[in-house]
């Protein structure tokens, strides 16, 4: 707070620091690093919420509500991101029947940049509610947030494989309507884009065949990383994986808690990058009805502009609750998209091509893209997928008339959104 009211240049804000376009920094800026926030300010278990600063990372609630048989209703796939982190972006996971992150979020307090404090949440301040999660810190500094809490559950993991045609029909009859289902997703294998694993994770009373209740953190993970390069970088990888690698793994009863499969570490899927490379994500959403659509033009891009990609995986979140930048207007399936590319100038140029193609296959279905990544989007597709964005800014310049809030995100897109 005295950063922010002792300094009138540009701020920026960082979590853990994920995001890969300049969501966290802006140049000529006072950077506030919230990773020193990392505090649990009030954690009764009977109350079923927890409330943190900003900076602490999802991991270590894990590690406080655990021994109290409770878990987070909703977080990411990886539990080293700062809760702060994944507040801006309005994160989501692999949670059946749940929404983007802010579903489960009962409160804030807000630095706004006049420095006064906030309270807020769906029924009190909603707008900056709805403004700061999901705004990439462009509307204050959030300093605390209150979760909800849920119980935490053995889990019994099963894997089915089918033709993509199939894919819906088996997600609406046999998880969507499961209320045992907690975690969820589809592996769509490249390079044909035609076959899809499902795997689910549902509530069971069978014996555990993994009795650590929390993933180890500081995990040696070399032969993982050896073998996503080796799917990334062979002619065979990507059968290798499809054929022989997946269905090996899957091969086998497992039954683990609820938190453990939700603390995985994020090293974990770190493959070992080369000089000149780099792998990048990138993320689509769909209306629902709209995803084998979507899937055929997702896969005449990627095939047409031989774009390397690693892995794909299908999820389903619903409707966003109210945010001014909803990424789910409706239901969606979202599609994360994990490639590798190589880091000259004319590469880059050519991942912004096809970004962009994959940009307008979505809009023009009625969905979006996700923000946290390289910023390729044009202000036309910006706006397209996120027409709360008038909104937005029009509370940014309410509260932050002077633009202090700044990052390359909202250098990219502010003026050109502005109404």
């Amino acid at each position: 707070m005295g950063a922010l009211r002792s300094h009138s240049s540009p701020v920026s804000i960082g979590g853990a620091r994920y995001s890969s376009g300049g969501q966290i920094g802006a140049d000529h800026s006072l950077h506030l690093d919230m990773r020193g926030f990392e505090r649990v300010l009030r954690f009764v278990p009977g109350e079923r919420a927890i409330t943190v600063q900003p900076g602490i990372t999802w991991r270590r609630i894990q590690a406080v509500i655990d021994p109290h048989d409770l878990a987070l209703q909703v977080m990411q796939s990886y539990a080293d991101f700062s809760v702060g982190g994944s507040l801006g972006v309005n994160a989501h996971g692999r949670y059946v029947g749940q929404g983007p992150l802010v579903s489960s979020v009962a409160a804030i307090r807000l630095l706004l940049a006049d420095g006064a404090l906030v309270e807020a949440s769906p029924i009190r301040n909603s707008e900056l509610f709805h403004g700061a999660i999901g705004g990439y810190g462009g509307v204050g500094v959030i300093v605390e947030a209150t979760l909800k809490l849920t119980d935490n559950t053995p889990l019994l993991r099963r894997s089915h494989v089918m033709p993509l045609s199939a894919y819906r029909q088996f997600f609406e009859t046999r998880i969507g309507a499961d209320p045992d289902a907690v975690l969820h997703n589809a592996t769509l294998y490249p390079d044909d884009y035609t076959l899809v694993r499902a795997v689910t994770f549902s509530r069971s009373r069978r014996a555990l065949t993994q009795p650590r209740r929390l993933s180890a953190t500081g995990g040696d993970y070399r032969v993982e990383r050896q073998l996503q390069a080796l799917i990334a970088d062979a002619p065979w990888g990507k059968e290798l994986r499809r054929r022989i690698l997946d269905p090996l793994f899957y091969s086998t009863e497992s039954v683990e808690w609820r938190n453990h499969q939700a603390s995985l570490d994020i090293d974990s899927l770190a493959p070992l990058a080369g000089a000149g490379t780099a792998y990048a994500l990138q993320e689509y959403f769909v209306p629902v009805e709209a995803m084998e659509r979507f899937a055929g033009r997702l896969r005449a891009i990627l095939r047409r502009h031989q774009v390397n990609v690693i892995n794909v995986s299908i999820r389903h979140a619903r409707k966003d609750p109210g945010t001014l930048l909803a990424w789910a207007r409706d239901d969606v399936f979202a599609f994360v998209l994990y490639h590798r590319q190589h880091t000259a100038q004319r590469d880059r140029d050519a991942v912004r091509a096809w970004t962009r193609e994959l940009i307008d296959a979505a809009t023009s279905l009625r969905g979006s893209y996700y923000l946290p990544y390289q910023i390729h989007a044009t202000p036309e597709q910006f706006r397209a997928a996120y027409p709360g964005a008038g909104r937005f800014f029009a509370l940014k310049r309410r509260v932050d008339p002077m633009y202090r809030f700044r990052n390359r995100l909202w250098d990219a897109y502010a003026i050109q959104g502005a109404d």
